[in-house]
């Protein structure tokens, strides 16, 4: 049975009912007082001309102005209604396509992972836009068609030949454009990707000159996008060309047929200009439906694709079964972990446990595994075997926002929201305690270094917090990650941007979760960073090789190399 986020997308669609039904119920109307025009012509031609009588010119006159008048209210009514749909479905479906970008971004490309909310952007701006109303009008053609053949079964005949001519162009043009905007897309996500990626590393492209290599990539992902683009577009620009041409045709032809019928005394110079007339609104559904065929095609790919990561996103626990909260251990237990996307664990059978006031560092070469097990220790990526509990309960029995408050997480590359320094402790939490914010930045060492900033805790860190150094960054994310007092910290490379009195205050928050009775994990590279545990991981090649006391493992693991035979050159 799939978990309840995937029955999200057609309740969405469902609750905006009433208002798409409004809208059908005034495209009726629309339709209806679109024979206004016709009508009109038929009584000017068949009884106002023969007769001469003004005043019931007059009086017919004012009744189609009115009646063309009352058209557009119902019209723009029908356009509020669709807007007012388009926003109820975005606003029911906002969170959970922002919950799929975010669970996306643990494993993909930003222009991949910002999918969801592109997706949910097309479908908004489908329904709030003009494409569907041609949906609502589609079926009143068989109308305009019974009316024309009413006139004469010839030019009705004609009429619906046309308009079957130009049905099978604009399934014609879905059809062959299909696989192409799949590419179109596709290219566009890759372009978006390296962009954002780019700027992210505008520093170092400025300083190592790499921006005109970056631009040569850009160039050929830009032009790669292009081609795609010219691809998509070609067949259906062809076609809507034909069509372009073909709906005048047919309305100049359905004119020249009424024209012979008259001359034949077979029809009226009324039915020949009105069968023009109704023949042009028959055809306008499918005209707008061919203009709006990209923004059909892409809203309905956008649902799919909403409705398969709904489906994958991973299931509710029950919430009538939450955990208490943990105070006594961690439990790592035989666990192996793939990066998302990964065909084989980087991690392998990792099992250890720590009690509370514990605190383990977790040491090791680049590329042997540590910052993976820090991500599984706090479920930002779940075990391929094996699990982690807190207190002997699973992380995945946890609800994510009960397990979020017990964890506090720095991870290695140190990024801040867009906001003030005090929202990003507290992470922007709107009912966050003052004192609880304080406390957090007093831990971390942090709090005198903030008074001393011009606007001190409401300080805007910027995008990714760049009107801050990178010690300050990492120090405030240091506080983040102590933000009411959590059970389980992990803190991976704290220390790779403090200076000494950053080392002296890390040390000191690191005491300070022992000393309350909570768990610190730590990963290292740089020794002042375990100075404050007790017990070290060392691993290797993914694989934990040796846990214990600390000084004990760290003898054994910095074991100096056997010196290398120096070669000396004495130069004169």
């Amino acid at each position: 049975m799939p978990p309840p986020q995937a029955r999200l997308l057609s309740p969405a669609l469902r609750r905006s009912w009433r208002l798409l039904l409004a809208a059908g119920i005034c495209s009726g109307a629309v339709n209806v007082l679109a024979l206004t025009g016709p009508i009109y012509m038929l009584v000017v031609y068949n009884d106002v001309l023969p007769s001469g009588s003004g005043p019931h010119l007059a009086a017919l006159t004012a009744t189609m102005l009115g009646l063309y008048a009352l058209s557009g209210v119902i019209d723009f009514a029908r356009a509020r209604l669709m807007s007012a749909a388009g926003l109820r479905v975005d606003l029911h479906l906002g969170e959970a396509a922002f919950a799929i970008q975010q669970e996306r971004a643990l494993g993909s490309r930003q222009g991949e992972a910002l999918q969801p909310l592109h997706d949910l952007d097309q479908i908004r701006a489908f329904i709030s836009g003009s494409g569907p109303t041609a949906v609502f009008d589609l079926p009143w053609m068989p109308l305009y068609l019974c009316v024309i053949y009413a006139l004469h079964p010839l030019l009705g005949a004609l009429a619906l030949v046309g308009a079957l001519v130009l049905f099978g162009l604009m399934l014609l043009a879905e059809v062959a454009g299909r696989v192409a905007l799949e590419a179109a897309t596709s290219s566009a996500a890759r372009r978006w990707s390296f962009a954002a990626s780019a700027g992210r590393n505008a520093e170092a492209a400025r300083a190592m000159a790499l921006n005109a290599n970056l631009l040569q990539h850009w160039r050929r992902l830009n032009a790669d996008h292009g081609r795609c683009e010219r691809d998509a577009a070609c067949i259906p620009t062809a076609i809507t060309a034909a069509i372009k041409v073909a709906r005048p045709a047919l309305q100049s032809a359905t004119l020249g047929l009424g024209a012979y019928l008259f001359l034949l005394g077979q029809a009226s110079a009324g039915a020949m200009v009105a069968a023009s007339i109704l023949l042009s609104r028959a055809l306008a559904p499918l005209e707008t439906a061919i203009a709006h065929w990209r923004g059909f095609g892409a809203a309905r790919r956008g649902c799919r694709r909403l409705a398969r990561q709904l489906a994958a996103l991973p299931s509710l626990p029950d919430e009538t079964a939450q955990p208490a909260a943990p105070s006594r251990r961690v439990t790592v237990d035989r666990i192996s972990i793939a990066p998302p996307g990964a065909a084989s664990p980087v991690v392998h059978d990792v099992t250890f446990a720590l009690r509370a006031g514990d605190g383990l560092g977790i040491v090791g070469p680049s590329g042997s595994g540590k910052s993976t097990l820090a991500r599984a220790l706090v479920g930002v990526w779940s075990p391929g075997t094996g699990s982690v509990s807190l207190d002997g309960s699973p992380l995945s029995d946890w609800p994510r926002d009960r397990l979020g408050r017990h964890i506090g997480y720095m991870p290695q590359e140190t990024t801040l929201l867009a906001g003030s320094i005090a929202d990003n402790i507290a992470r922007f939490d709107a009912d966050a305690d003052e004192r609880a914010i304080t406390a957090a930045a007093r831990a971390a060492g942090v709090h005198e270094m903030l008074l001393r900033l011009k606007d001190g805790y409401a300080t805007h860190v910027g995008d990714n917090g760049t009107v801050l150094s990178a010690g300050q960054r990492q120090r405030i994310a240091l506080a983040r990650a102590l933000y009411g007092e959590p059970f389980l910290v992990v803190l991976d490379e704290p220390n790779a941007n403090l200076d000494a009195e950053g080392d002296a205050c890390l040390s000191t928050a690191i005491a300070s979760v022992r000393k309350r009775g909570g768990i610190v994990v730590v990963v290292a590279h740089r020794q002042p960073a375990l100075a404050a545990v007790d017990q070290v991981l060392a691993m290797a090649n993914g694989r934990a090789v040796l846990i214990g006391p600390k000084q004990r493992v760290l003898k054994r693991v910095l074991r100096p190399a056997p010196a290398a035979h120096a070669r000396v050159t004495a130069a004169e």
